[in-house]
């Protein structure tokens, strides 16, 4: 029997007393430098309110501690909080869907770690998440086993070996992620912002680099310039990975994917068979140009901030395999698809030439009536084959199909996706078609359910066979809507 079982309502772990105030106190720390600041330029006269700027904080920290406790009791997790406006958060036992442990630096170095508990509530809000934020790390997991109701223990105490670790190889892949150009603009901007905070802007004299440039061969120049952004955006990005995905291990155990990562801050997550609905292959457009991939699970339960990764950026091979083999069959993967019709390809050319000839238009008609160079034109006429190659691609990635109980959809070309749905994991149907949709005979299947991104978007399928799709995937609930249809439609 776990130490947290009983009705008695416990505090969390003391070394929170730690923590909490710290989390105060950089919440706070804006205002903390503008208190700095100000005490500054008034000649040190009111110092002592950065004494109480920073004994505020604190003193929430310490508050916030002091009014969190929990339980678990008659098939309930129960979480209170607050004081004057008191927050009482429970679920019975049963409605608890996954369970995900992390554990940011601090945390790690005090021994604590956060236990979210996934509900399957679609709130956004942080006061609605069960949180238990600040149990000790040897009890986290015996706490997941007890909240999980399938009777889930820790892979740590099996002799299950992993499906999946991570290749150190597969850095290779973290430069053709949109992430690196995330991480390599966040830093930039974290660096630039040092720089004019701390007055480093006017000491790298940019007057004198502007003059010293316009001496600079463009040739010579632009190379490398275009060179180093590209090696900075590399080193960040595989920062970036290793940081992330540090310790990766995809294994599973007693009816259950547990999935662990992070350098930094560590991540446990661990996904029920039964709350497991199906895959998501992701291949984004640089990605797939040097033969990488991801996947993702589609699980019920997930709420805001857990994740579903099931393999980072890796080898395509191994991306499918591993899906595969969380699926326990390869086929939704490997299954020749449906092709949605000239109609369907037609529409990917008109939506993706269509604006890119806007543009070249537009530039046509100001290059000489605004006075513009030539070459802003010959700009924009790059845009045409771009757009062009954009259009194959989308046309090409079309396609579903309804393989070993499972539907299954793709589509996208800059992230293009392969969804593999339990057909028992969608509770619903839905055809949409806009006016130029109906015009050419096609709609957009939607089949909704409550895991991943909560549906399956089919786009641009001829509209009878959509009809055919959801019928032969859930006849008793469509058939109900189609009688009166006429046939002769």
């Amino acid at each position: 029997m776990s130490t947290y079982t009983g009705p008695e309502w416990q505090r969390l772990d003391p070394r929170m007393l730690v923590v909490y105030p710290v989390k105060e106190v950089i919440r706070f720390l804006p205002v903390l430098l503008g208190l700095f600041i100000a005490g500054t330029a008034s000649g040190g006269a009111s110092a002592w309110w950065n004494v109480v700027g920073v004994l505020v904080p604190i003193g929430l920290g310490v508050l916030r501690y002091c009014t969190t406790s929990f339980r678990i009791a008659t098939g309930r997790v129960e979480l209170r909080r607050g004081l004057l406006n008191r927050h009482v958060l429970s679920t019975p036992l049963d409605r608890v869907r996954t369970v995900d442990i992390t554990a940011p630096l601090v945390h790690r170095l005090l021994g604590v770690t956060n236990v979210r508990v996934g509900t399957g509530t679609a709130s956004s809000d942080d006061d609605e998440q069960l949180d238990l934020d600040g149990v000790p790390a040897d009890r986290a997991r015996a706490l997941r086993a007890e909240l999980l109701s399938s009777g889930i223990v820790s892979p740590e105490s099996t002799a299950a070996p992993p499906l999946l670790v991570l290749d150190p190889s597969w850095v290779r892949f973290a430069p053709f992620t949109s992430a690196g150009l995330a991480i390599s603009g966040g830093a930039l901007a974290v660096a630039v912002q040092a720089l004019n905070t701390t007055g480093g802007v006017s000491r790298l004299h940019p007057d004198r680099l502007l003059r010293d440039a316009e001496t600079w061969s463009p040739w010579v120049a632009g190379p490398a310039a275009g060179l180093g952004l590209v090696v900075a955006v590399s080193l960040l990005s595989v920062a970036g990975y290793l940081v992330t995905n540090w310790g990766f291990r995809l294994t599973h155990a007693d009816r259950a994917w547990h999935l662990r990562r992070g350098l930094l801050t560590t991540r446990e997550t661990t996904i029920d068979d039964e709350r497991l609905r199906g895959v998501s292959v992701g291949e984004p457009l640089g990605l797939r140009a040097v033969g990488g991939g991801r996947a993702a699970a589609i699980a019920t339960g997930l709420g805001r901030g857990q994740s579903a990764l099931l393999v980072p950026p890796a080898p395509r091979a191994v991306v499918h395999g591993t899906a595969g083999a969380v699926l326990r069959d390869p086929g939704p993967l490997d299954a020749p698809l449906v092709d949605h019709g000239p109609r369907a390809r037609s529409r990917r050319f008109t939506r993706a030439l269509a604006p890119a000839v806007l543009v070249v238009l537009v530039a046509v008609v100001l290059v000489p009536a605004a006075g513009l160079p030539p070459w802003v034109a010959g700009l924009a006429a790059l845009g045409l084959p771009l757009a062009l190659g954009l259009a194959v691609d989308r046309a090409r990635s079309l396609g579903h199909a309804l393989v070993a109980d499972y539907l299954v959809v793709r589509s996208g070309s800059l992230d293009r996706r392969r969804e593999a749905l339990e057909v028992d994991g969608v509770i619903g149907w839905n055809l949409r078609s806009t006016w130029f949709q109906r015009r050419a005979g096609l709609t957009t299947l939607v089949a909704t359910t409550a895991g991943g991104r909560q549906s399956l978007t089919a786009l641009d399928v001829p509209e009878p066979t959509a009809v055919a799709l959801a019928r032969a995937a859930h006849p008793q609930l469509v058939e109900q809507f189609l009688e009166e249809i006429p046939a002769t439609r």
